[in-house]
């Protein structure tokens, strides 16, 4: 049995492709062992557990698994209960925090990778939605982030648009992040139209909750760049079944940090993976989740480019629209 103490202390350091594999392996070992519901899954999709040798090979839990049991790896008790948002009379999916200083360290250290530090940032988070029900994943995040950035600035919106824009126009010696739900920051944008200060970050995480119409993600883009005068749209991709985010600093492209990957499923025959511009489901590995599950097939659509980074293209017939940065194409 791999010892978890040891294991837990890797997912940060991963530098390398190699190292990524070897732990991934080793967690789904122990997830495999620990875990009843995975195991019973992997028992369904494979004869033999020891003779997966390549992440290529670990069977993903769908995630819809996070709404009917409870994923837990090992005989702990959990110690913070994150919700999916959703609509009224919609079942919603737990993810169960055994260590929530573990989800803390990966949502820190993964916007240092890609942002620096959040000590450099004032941070405005127009989030009603979250805002406005208890166990968002999301809320967290942004409230430990401003914790880390220490600016006396730093707030949450909900519907006092007038309020955010005359923040947004005061400068700062620091960068500006405005993090915002999708139908929010339209809703801000039919209201106000001006340019944002050189050093301002508009970052949406999706979302029309029902709202308004979805829209493509370019469409949303440019009528916030028009608006706001900027040349691109940040974008994070998160959800509550995840303990870590991929960003994108423009043109919906994503990149995951070092202990997080994506692999595309083919939508006919989920057990195979497609190549690099092919379109089909979103498999993500998150290394994080080692007290959960860290193998997770989503309900989205996407594709790896080659190189580095992923765009996700929308979500499957009549899965929930839910979520962070689930826009429709």
């Amino acid at each position: 049995m791999p010892d978890i103490r040891n294991i837990s202390k890797q997912i940060f350091r991963i530098s390398t492709p190699v190292e990524f594999n070897a732990l991934a392996l080793k967690i789904f070992h122990y997830q495999y062992a620990e875990n009843p519901v995975y195991h019973q899954f992997v028992d369904f999709q494979t004869k033999n557990p020891e003779d997966i040798q390549t992440i290529q090979e670990i069977p993903f839990l769908p995630i819809g698994f996070f709404k009917s049991h409870k994923i837990i790896s090992g005989a702990k008790e959990e110690r913070q209960t994150f919700s999916s948002s959703g609509t009224s009379g919609m079942e919603r999916s737990k993810h169960y925090i055994v260590d929530p200083k573990l989800y803390e360290d990966s949502f820190r250290q993964g916007f240092e990778y890609f942002y620096g530090h959040p000590k450099g940032f004032r941070i405005f988070a127009l989030l009603p939605s979250y805002l406005e029900r208890d166990g968002s994943s999301l809320i967290y995040m942004v409230k430990k982030l401003m914790d880390q950035s220490g600016d006396e600035q730093n707030d949450f919106f909900l519907d006092n648009y007038g309020e955010l824009a005359n923040r947004l126009k005061i400068k700062s010696d620091k960068k500006t992040l405005l993090i915002g739900v999708s139908f929010a920051l339209l809703e801000f944008a039919d209201k106000y139209s001006f340019p944002f200060h050189g050093e301002t970050i508009l970052m949406e995480t999706g979302g029309m909750k029902g709202r308004r119409k979805e829209m493509i993600r370019e469409e949303l883009h440019e009528i916030l760049c028009r608006q706001f005068h900027l040349e691109n749209i940040h974008s994070e991709y998160g959800m509550t079944e995840l303990l870590s985010q991929a960003y994108s600093n423009g043109n919906g492209i994503f990149k995951s940090p070092p202990w997080m990957e994506i692999l595309i499923r083919d939508m006919n025959d989920p057990k195979s993976l497609l190549k690099n511009g092919k379109t089909g489901g979103i498999n993500i590995i998150d290394l994080a989740n080692i007290h959960s599950c860290s193998f997770i097939a989503t309900m989205d659509l996407g594709r790896k480019l080659s190189g580095e980074g992923f765009e996700i293209l929308g979500r499957f017939d009549n899965s929930d629209i839910r979520g962070c940065n689930l826009m429709v194409v």
